[in-house]
């Protein structure tokens, strides 16, 4: 039975690890393409320089790189987690709504907790234990 759970949850893993892949893949195209659209919302509502609009999509699918690669995904999973908490400050610094990339960072992780035995040895999730009196 252990062994099928920890299939389960590997096969979830990777299936938001894909995921969480493919929106900031998009994302990070969206921006080395400079569409209008990611022009307008990041250099005229968040104030981003015009000229950083590609560095950051740069960035962005390196991370994204990273993080896709099994043997580098918990590196990536830090790198991500760094370029979600600027998102994240960058939308509290302008008043507005930053649960998008605070969900996003908690996916990145959820995912490679999901997928990795040697992540959730690290952070695992601990039941309690039954009282001396139940004995």
């Amino acid at each position: 039975m252990m062994s099928q759970q920890n299939k389960v949850m590997t096969g979830a893993g990777w299936a938001l690890t894909g995921l969480v892949g493919l929106m900031l893949t998009i994302s990070a195209v969206a921006k080395l393409l400079n569409a209008p659209d990611v022009a307008k919302e990041l250099v005229g509502r968040l104030g981003y320089p015009e000229d950083v609009t590609f560095a950051i999509g740069v960035v962005e699918i390196g991370c994204v790189a990273v993080y896709l690669f099994p043997r580098t995904a918990i590196l990536g999973a830090v790198l991500l987690t760094g370029y979600l908490g600027g998102a994240t400050a960058t939308h509290v610094r302008v008043h507005d709504n930053f649960v998008g990339p605070v969900i996003g960072g908690v996916l990145v992780w959820l995912a490679v907790y999901l997928r990795d035995a040697r992540v959730r040895a690290l952070l695992p999730i601990r039941v309690p234990l039954k009282s001396a009196e139940a004995n």
